[in-house]
């Protein structure tokens, strides 16, 4: 989406423009209290924000923004599909900005089992399945997500360095 030409804050206010138009169609208000917090996602380099650090974020921008609040506004915009809320079986719900349009490829997510660090893979790794569900099964795919669980190399060295030591 960047190109050498557009600035970062550019990028920003087109993205805030799209989130915003989504919310206009979707008949809802867009109060300051929920800019805030759009904004707190559009401009954050936090990928995978749960509601305490979203809260953070907010509060710094607007300190009369309470944590009952985000709840409320994270839930409306997931079910808005203007958030992706994301579970990475840790007990703790994330959240990321759907910025794509309703077409194309989620992209995937890779979890380090010992940093708790999350990647996103853009790659579509399952098109070959969907493809082989839709002429066996029938079975239109419209999303799928993926989460591997490993270890990422500065994990693995300290894994391998831990095992050395017992043997």
């Amino acid at each position: 989406m960047e190109t050498n030409n557009t600035s970062k804050e550019e990028i920003m206010n087109i993205m805030m423009k799209r989130m915003k138009d989504k919310i206009k169609d979707k008949k809802c208000k867009m109060t300051s209290q929920r800019q805030v917090i759009l904004r707190a996602f559009v401009e954050s380099d936090i990928r995978h924000m749960n509601a305490e650090e979203v809260f953070e974020i907010v509060k710094k921008m607007s300190p009369d923004i309470g944590l009952a609040t985000v709840y409320r506004t994270l839930d409306l915009f997931t079910e808005m599909d203007l958030l992706k809320k994301l579970d990475f079986d840790d007990g703790c719900s994330r959240y990321e900005l759907n910025d794509r349009d309703n077409e194309g490829h989620f992209h995937h997510h890779l979890i380090c089992m010992g940093c708790g660090k999350v990647w996103e893979c853009q790659d579509d790794l399952l098109e070959t399945l969907e493809s082989i569900l839709q002429k066996r099964l029938h079975f239109h795919t419209v999303d799928h997500q993926l989460k591997v669980y490993g270890y990422c190399e500065e994990c693995e060295k300290k894994r391998e360095a831990e095992q050395g030591e017992h043997e």
